[in-house]
């Protein structure tokens, strides 16, 4: 047993250790641009290996329900107070809770903490760049458990613009009287208006709730505006442009809310509601080693080299733009303020799927996405890019106009296939495993990817 539990993974399952390292290989060799994805520290790779993986702990630090926690507490007392720091927060009015497994878990805590079940939310709608956990359904399903749980109806953007309708969000909010109006998005590239945010549910009695997941990077360096002046709960992943595990950390208000009519002191009750809806409510023994990568994760933040991280992201995201608009791509909301673009291709002939699907094969990672006015979103007319990843690897501006060639390329070589296989994406795979011809392009432009891709280092351990 003990020579066992002392054996490397490359020893005790190599088989196992063998797809570790192809995985590593495809993300050296490959282009990143998936917005929701970053390459972390290797000191956030060591937290999650650590022993603190071993540690149960239920409860909140100082009033757990086993054991053996003295410092298991002190490491998360850390992450709350780094969190809290990582985005200049008082604690007298701010505090945290950490334990979120993730950013979806995060969001329904939320829900479940400040509403009843059927409470009414607002959301943007997901085709509009909103996410799942918005509280997204269909004519036909109530695709996320927020739908099922709660009662949802969602927000619009202007479909000639992409932008969020504010003033169409202002009067559908009346009609419907949410008690959640929620300011987050998954795929929209422009700075929210969290002012107006905030006066449309000071209008409907309502809480604001930002989720802040993708673009919490980009808050933490000052570089965009923050949703804390304006919100009552603020939630986050920390893996995406934060660059730190994959974890979830919620933020409440807390203190003293007002003084009443009567000149009585009316306190802040968000703080014990959210943290019984993650624990017991949703979840059990949080993970304390991703605890501690969040804790070190918010330490970085504070550097000045994260500053300048998070400008380069930025400042790539819009090379990218400029790049794909030279090239005739059209850009929903016509540019970024953030770390994404999402790029319309009705106007090409090339589906979303298919333009994913050219792209892997080149090596260059994306993801379909719905683009304002699409109907499914199984069959989206956009693909959504990032450039939070490539930017941890080094690549600059100087090195945009290089990768939008090669997805130009790509993009160019899908409309060859789709001349051969017609418009059923089944066919269009067809043609790319069968078609010698299109097999020896898609292989000549993959080499290219995966060279041109590993003149850029990648953090973290260098076998896996």
């Amino acid at each position: 047993m003990a020579e066992l539990l002392q054996q490397n993974i490359w020893e005790s399952d190599p088989e196992l250790f063998e797809l570790m390292k192809k995985e590593k290989k495809r993300q050296q060799c490959g282009l990143e641009m998936i917005a929701s994805e970053n390459f972390t520290s290797l000191s956030v790779l060591q937290c999650l290996s650590s022993c603190l993986h071993n540690k149960y702990s239920e409860g909140l630090p100082g009033a757990r329900y086993y054991g053996g926690n003295e410092f298991i507490d002190q490491i998360e007392w850390l992450a709350q107070k780094r969190a809290l720091a990582a985005y200049n927060l008082d604690p007298e009015i701010w505090g945290c809770n950490v334990q979120p497994y993730s950013g979806s878990p995060a969001n329904f805590a939320v829900y479940t903490g400040l509403i009843e079940p059927h409470g009414r939310i607002m959301g943007l709608d997901l085709p509009d760049g909103g996410h799942l956990t918005h509280g997204f359904f269909t004519q036909t399903k109530k695709i996320s458990a927020t739908s099922i749980f709660f009662e949802s109806m969602p927000y619009k953007v202007n479909p000639t613009t992409g932008l969020i309708d504010y003033d169409k969000l202002a009067e559908q909010a009346k009609l419907f009287k949410p008690k959640v109006i929620i300011a987050g998005v998954s795929c929209y590239s422009r700075c929210l208006d969290y002012k107006r945010f905030r006066q449309i549910a000071d209008e409907n009695n309502a809480y604001l709730f930002s989720d802040m997941a993708h673009i919490s990077g980009l808050v933490a360096a000052g570089i965009i505006p923050s949703p804390f002046e304006y919100s009552d709960v603020v939630a986050t992943t920390t893996h995406k442009t934060l660059r730190g595990p994959r974890a979830g950390v919620i933020f409440f208000r807390k203190g003293l809310k007002c003084i009443g009519k009567n000149g009585e002191k009316i306190m802040w009750d968000i703080e014990s509601r959210i943290n019984q809806a993650v624990f017991p409510g949703l979840q059990g023994g949080p993970h304390n080693h991703a605890i501690a990568a969040i804790a070190t994760a918010m330490k970085q933040a504070k550097a000045p080299e994260f500053v300048t991280y998070q400008k380069q992201v930025v400042a790539n995201a819009q090379k990218l733009c400029k790049s794909l608009q030279d090239r005739g791509y059209k850009i929903s909301t016509d540019g970024t303020d953030v770390h994404l673009i999402l790029v319309d291709l009705r106007n090409t002939g090339i589906t979303g799927a298919k333009a994913e699907r050219i792209l892997e094969d080149i090596s260059i990672a994306c993801n379909k996405n719905t683009v304002p006015g699409d109907k499914s979103a199984l069959n989206p007319s956009g693909i959504r890019l990032g450039t939070p990843a490539l930017t941890t690897r080094g690549v600059k501006e100087i090195h945009i106009d290089d990768i939008a060639q090669f997805i130009h390329r790509g993009l160019e070589l899908s409309k060859e296939v789709t001349a051969k296989s017609g418009p059923k994406l089944v066919d269009f795979k067809n043609i790319l495993e069968t078609d010698v011809e299109i097999q020896k392009k898609v292989a000549t432009l993959r080499d290219e990817v995966e060279k041109y891709s590993q003149q850029f280092t990648l953090p973290g351990l260098d076998e896996y």
